[in-house]
């Protein structure tokens, strides 16, 4: 929790390096805390509990930039540590590109609470979160005989910032988070030790899910029992929405302005070129009130808004900071995405997998990467082949490769079914005529 004294410290420490030789600074003042407590088989097998709170602060001396970082939040030794600090960036090279953004674009307040902080998170009894992690593993344990190890795991958090600029932003944000988790491995096979997982997860413990965690990792790895190879050949893919974002993830790489300015990006120059099909709708969506991954300000200050990334499979945005934009010669946007939302379709998982003929369903990526220069990937996956609509064998030790924008342009069906819960609310999703490398 950060108090108004700590607020007090932080202008205190703004001024003082302004005054010391700095002509501009910006400044995060920050308090975590999180706490764990994971069983083995219904018995405590680990409790894990950490707090930190600190102070980091950029300075901008002669041309020059240099970002430190303490703990130690007492006047006397902030003193030194940020004269230290104005005295050491001066051995830095000259980098003009380092400015604080235009005040113009900072968040100037004014909006309704985003409601991600529950206040209840500090008088939760303790004993309540083990039993609820002992009642995930007691949904599984005796269910059935080739059962291994039963792992649960109930985890929450707080976070608080408290950020200055020296050239006018001001801004605050607090949130919390909970969450639940099982793993089930069992005796399948010869050798074979099928394991599996599921987990739910909100910003309030009063919405956290906290039956059926168990009963559906043992579901999950039940399925996987007589896991094997299928023929190498083009299947039709459907990924479900536990794992859809995995394919989403070096798509939005490529937006940054990090890989665009060092021409490590596949999306490079792609701006309002249709890279997707259609059905490829995704907004960036950072108002939504009690939502994972709202805000109304980034890293730097600058205000959030609704930002439409592709619309019909064209590309309308990158994600490019201040540093960035003035490396690059261009117009800044937003440092990074917030909360992003892929407009979805009319049917649930079950009904996609019921419209294929012949394909595999992905339920897991097993390693593997995608080359952020040329799009290209490999990954490994597990899970179950498709034929004439039903699911009629589990796969495992197969490589799905390709090429990104080749994947997204045979993106065929869209999913009703993200996960609520999570600031990437990417439902199920169909690819066509993918690579599949098998027996």
């Amino acid at each position: 929790m950060i108090t108004d004294n700590n607020k007090k410290l932080a202008q205190w420490a703004m001024d003082y390096a302004l005054k010391n030789g700095c002509q501009a600074a910006k400044l995060v003042l920050y308090s975590n805390s999180n706490a764990s407590f994971e069983l083995r088989d219904a018995k405590m097998d680990r409790l894990q509990q950490a707090s930190e709170s600190g102070l980091s602060i950029s300075l901008y001396v002669d041309g020059r930039y240099g970002s430190y970082s303490t703990n130690r939040l007492d006047k006397k030794e902030l003193e030194t540590f940020i004269k230290n600090g104005i005295e050491s960036t001066r051995y830095l090279a000259v980098d003009e590109a380092r400015v604080l953004p235009d005040a113009s674009r900072y968040y100037k307040g004014g909006k309704p609470d985003l409601q991600l902080s529950d206040r209840r998170f500090e008088t939760i009894n303790p004993d309540d979160k083990v039993a609820i992690a002992r009642a995930a593993a007691e949904e599984v344990l005796g269910k059935d005989s080739r059962i291994i190890s039963v792992g649960t795991s109930y985890g929450d958090g707080e976070s608080s910032s408290y950020r200055l600029t020296s050239n006018g932003f001001e801004g605050e944000s607090k949130s919390t988070w909970f969450s639940l988790s099982a793993d089930v491995a069992l005796r399948g096979e010869g050798e074979a030790r099928p394991s599996s997982y599921w987990y739910e997860s909100a910003l309030f413990y009063d919405k956290l899910v906290k039956s059926g965690v168990g009963t559906k990792a043992l579901e999950r790895v039940l399925r996987k029992l007589g896991q094997k190879k299928v023929a190498s050949g083009k299947y039709t893919m459907v990924v479900d929405p536990m794992n859809a974002s995995n394919l989403l993830s070096p798509v939005l790489s490529a937006l940054y302005g990090s890989a665009l300015q060092q021409k490590n990006s596949f999306l490079l120059d792609k701006l309002n070129v249709k890279v997707g099909t259609g059905l490829l709708n995704l907004m960036d969506e950072p108002h939504l009130i009690g939502a994972s991954g709202a805000r109304y300000f980034d890293s730097e200050g600058v205000a959030t808004e609704r930002r439409s990334i592709f619309e019909e499979g064209v590309l309308k945005t990158y994600f490019i900071d201040t540093y960035n934009s003035k490396k690059m010669g261009v117009e800044p946007t937003v440092n990074s995405p917030s909360l992003l939302v892929l407009k979805p379709g009319n049917k649930d998982l079950n009904g996609l997998v019921a419209d294929v003929q012949k394909g595999i369903l992905v339920t897991g990526f097993n390693g593997g990467n995608c080359n952020s220069s040329s799009g290209d990937f490999s990954y490994g996956i597990e899970g179950f082949l498709i034929e004439n609509g039903k699911l009629t064998q589990p796969v495992s030790e197969m490589n799905v490769t390709g090429n990104m924008i080749t994947l997204w342009a045979s993106l065929s069906a869209v999913g009703n079914d993200p996960r609520m819960s999570s600031s990437w609310r990417i439902p199920s999703l169909v690819f066509e005529g993918v690579d599949f490398s098998g027996l």
